[in-house]
């Protein structure tokens, strides 16, 4: 019985011990893009040290903050705090709607990949005010990638780090030139990383080209994925991106804690 009492003891004791689970630290929060629109996010943010570097997390087309469910906890495991948001531009994805786009549209508003540019401006600027007196990291996949891209090379005091996953022009039909995000990326003052499918580079080597200053790029051996979710486990290449990812955060932007 003693014994009995001692082992359930240490176990209680061990149990504490043991740092919380990074995805139990998701939380609903809400902030007003440029025009006012209510943005819905999900913050991930298990550490509460103010300077911890914030990466914010912007989905590729008709989806939702959902395309980062499984890869937010792991950049928190890395150390960061994440900011997944819900553009205005996009539907649902892992069971998980776009509530953005829903008000967007009852609301009247336009809801195309420029109409989303201010929705990526303000989580920028929401994360750089509110949530971390650190580095802010923006990260995007397929359209919000080139978004990013441009915003980052638009506004270059607004971010710290940029990672690119799929990024092309793809604003023609909203009627920007086909080198409007080419143009922009000459005016990025911070680290840039770029990755996408293997069938994808070439479209995105004039943007690389483009970056005056510290980059960095992955193309895998495999065929790979489009956009962020080439990070999901359920596709066997997932590890060699996540390496890729982690080495570039490593080597040029704080919060990695092994």
């Amino acid at each position: 019985m003693i014994r009995s009492v001692a082992v359930f003891a240490l176990l209680c004791v061990m149990l504490v011990a043991l740092p919380a689970a990074a995805g139990s630290s998701r939380q609903p929060v809400s902030f007003p893009s440029l025009d006012g629109l209510e943005i819905t996010a999900d913050l991930y943010a298990p550490y509460p040290d103010k300077a911890t570097t914030v990466i914010v997390l912007f989905h590729q087309a008709e989806w939702s903050r959902g395309e980062y469910r499984e890869i937010a906890p792991w950049l928190n495991s890395l150390g960061y705090n994440c900011l997944a948001i819900d553009q205005r531009s996009g539907r649902e994805i892992n069971d998980v709607p776009n509530e953005t786009a829903g008000r967007a549209v009852a609301a009247n508003k336009g809801t195309t990949y420029l109409d989303a540019r201010k929705d990526l401006v303000a989580a920028l600027q929401y994360a750089r005010a509110e949530l971390t007196t650190g580095h802010v990291i923006a990260w995007g996949s397929s359209y919000s990638a080139g978004l990013v891209l441009e915003i980052a090379g638009d506004q270059p005091g607004l971010v710290d780090g940029v990672l690119a996953f799929s990024p092309g022009e793809y604003f023609t039909r909203f009627g920007k030139s086909d080198d409007w995000v080419t143009r922009a990326v000459g005016g990025i003052k911070a680290p840039v990383f770029i990755t996408s499918a293997r069938s994808e580079r070439d479209g995105w080597k004039p943007l690389y080209a483009g970056v005056k200053g510290v980059k960095a790029s992955f193309v895998p051996n495999t065929k790979g994925n489009h956009g962020s979710r080439a990070l999901w486990t359920r596709f066997d290449d997932s590890a060699v991106y996540r390496d890729a990812v982690k080495t570039f955060l490593t080597m040029y932007l704080d919060g990695v804690k092994e």
